[in-house]
């Protein structure tokens, strides 16, 4: 490394495992993160006050380490140095929808698409918002979110599982099942057990597990 002191370095190292994990790439899940959380400290220990270094960091702590409240309050300091800071508005929807606060994740991934409309990332945030509207009960708005998410970035996991997901709430049960089907060539390891590690309010996980339970994900 040719500055070793370069505190955006590390949060980035740290969230390329958080990308292993979003796209089903991580071949040792705990030592992964390990090698995570040994990133974050030192980006933060050398950098507190880069708003870059804090999104980055504060969504691996968050949707890596699910420790969702520490990840939150990085991401709200980034978001209050650098109000335009498009990272940070995705990762703080993302928290946001973890704890069942859907207005306040709309909120955010609307002001993320409105400060960047061609972001080569905007994936996320449609996934998100497809995500919230389907918490809400309003699958065929999801769907749609999802479906614009899935053709930005088709190998994205979790924007083939929340098409599924709408698809199949939304009575598409055959469409949901082949939708899982290609996500289980994504991520063979996927089970609904693995819902419950993402989201805090139990309407939210039963709903999620219903509708993966109707197109067949295995338990």
């Amino acid at each position: 490394m040719i500055d070793p002191e370069f505190a955006a370095v590390y949060a980035l190292g740290a969230y390329s495992y958080l990308q292993r994990k979003f796209f089903g790439w991580r071949s040792d899940a705990a030592q992964e993160c390990v090698e995570a959380r040994r990133l974050v400290m030192r980006a933060i220990e050398l950098d507190k006050d880069d708003p870059t270094v804090l999104a980055r960091t504060g969504q691996v702590i968050s949707e890596l380490l699910g420790e969702v409240e520490e990840g939150a309050a990085l991401l709200s300091r980034a978001i209050n140095l650098d109000p335009n800071l498009v990272i940070a508005r995705y990762s703080r929807g993302g928290e946001h929808l973890m704890l069942g606060e859907l207005d306040a994740a709309l909120e955010q991934y609307e002001i993320a698409v409105r400060l960047s409309p061609l972001d080569p990332l905007i994936f996320f945030a449609q996934t998100g918002i497809a995500y919230a509207h389907f918490m809400a009960g309003r699958y065929d708005d999801g769907s749609s979110w999802a479906r614009s998410a899935v053709l930005q970035r088709p190998n994205y996991v979790n924007a083939q599982f929340i098409l599924a997901a709408c698809l199949s709430m939304s009575g598409r049960v055959e469409e949901a099942r082949v939708v899982f089907a290609r996500l289980l060539q994504l991520k063979p390891v996927l089970r609904i057990s693995r819902i419950k590690t993402r989201f805090r309010r139990a309407e939210d996980i039963e709903r999620l597990s219903q509708a993966c339970r109707m197109a067949g994900l295995p338990e």
